[in-house]
Parts: structure tokens; sequence; C-alpha cells
């Protein structure tokens, strides 16, 4: 059997197992994508950790993807590895960020941490998760920095104060204007007048 046969197959187990749990299943590229409502995340990664048939025994990755236009602006997504098939699957559901997703550090303790980081740049909320903490950024660090409306620049910059002998915290200053850069070739030259350029038409 090939493994998209094999991929073909695991999206008719999980939807003939989970029909209110799966929403849809995408197989492109020889890669099966698995749609699933949030609440029953945990007991699909254990079916498909679980099952005889496929083994997917080894979380490789648990990640955010932001979408700020939608009620639910986040994607939560785990990438599952079976050695046993030779096959990968891709498990996602969506969230907003006040409605926490069931963790899964039950079914998969590698989770743990992988959740922390979600939380921590996203602020995807995890329901069970065992210590549900900041893991990248400093303590006191206020906001999320993946999400798409985070502002560039952040909201405060650090520096060692040799005055106070510690590191202080402050707001963050722009020490020139915002430039706009068009990175245009200067071979080809700029399609408007550049400051200076305008003493050669005299």
């Amino acid at each position: 059997m090939t493994n998209t046969a094999k991929l073909e197959a695991l999206g008719e187990a999980l939807k003939g197992g989970f029909p209110e749990g799966v929403i849809e299943t995408r197989l492109a590229f020889g890669e099966l994508t698995v749609i699933a409502d949030r609440a029953h995340i945990p007991a699909i990664a254990a079916f498909l950790r679980d099952d005889p048939a496929w083994r997917f025994t080894t979380l490789i990755d648990i990640c955010g993807a932001d979408y700020p236009e939608r009620a639910e602006r986040f994607d939560v997504v785990y990438h599952l590895l079976s050695v046993y098939q030779n096959l990968r699957v891709r498990l996602k559901t969506a969230t907003d960020a006040s409605t926490p997703v069931p963790s899964i550090v039950g079914v998969f303790p590698a989770a743990n941490w992988f959740e922390r980081e979600a939380y921590d740049l996203y602020g995807i909320l995890f329901q069970g998760h065992p210590d549900l903490r900041r893991i990248l950024t400093d303590y006191g660090f206020r906001g999320h920095p993946l999400r798409k409306d985070f502002p560039l620049t952040g909201f405060v910059e650090l520096r060692y104060d040799e005055e106070q002998k510690r590191v202080v915290y402050e707001p963050v200053k722009l020490p020139q204007e915002f430039r706009n850069f068009d990175f245009l070739s200067p071979w080809e030259g700029a399609d408007y007048l550049l400051p200076g350029d305008e003493k050669a038409t005299n």
C-alpha cells in the first residue's frame, strides 16, 4: 500500500471513529491534514498514538498561527510521526484569545514545553496544562510577540544602568524617524525625485 493510500485510510478511520470531532480531512502534496474540533483533540491524539494500525508515538511539534481577521483567530497545529508506518500527520484546531484548548500533556508529555511556547508567543490557552507559564520571554513581559498585531519594536527595551547597577526597562524610543526604504536598484534609479536632484533641472 502506498503512503497516499495509507493516509487516505487514516483519514477515513478518523472520520469514522470521531464523527463529531473531525471536521475535515485534506490530503495534499502527500500530507494529511486533519481539522478537528478542539474538545476532541486529546481523544484523537490518544487514538493516533495507541491504535496498533497507526502508532503515531512521536509528537514532533505544536505550533500556532495567527489570523486576526477571523473570530477564532488562532490555529493550533500538531505534527505527529509514526515510525512504524513511516507517516506524518498534521492535526489542526482553531480557537480565540480567551477559549482554552484541552492540553495533550497527558497523552504526550513532550507537549508540555510546546504548549507553553504557544501560550507565551501567541497567548493560546491550554486547559489542564500542569504549568502554563511563559517559557521564552522575560518575567513581566507584556503581550505575545508572534501575534500579527504585536508592534515590531515591542513595548519596552532593556539596558544595564551603571548608576543603579541593574537592568532597567524603559518604553521603546525610536532614535530617528521611521524611514520607508524602497530597495530600488541603484542602476535603474528611482521613479521619483530624490532630494538634491531638483537642482539638475535648473
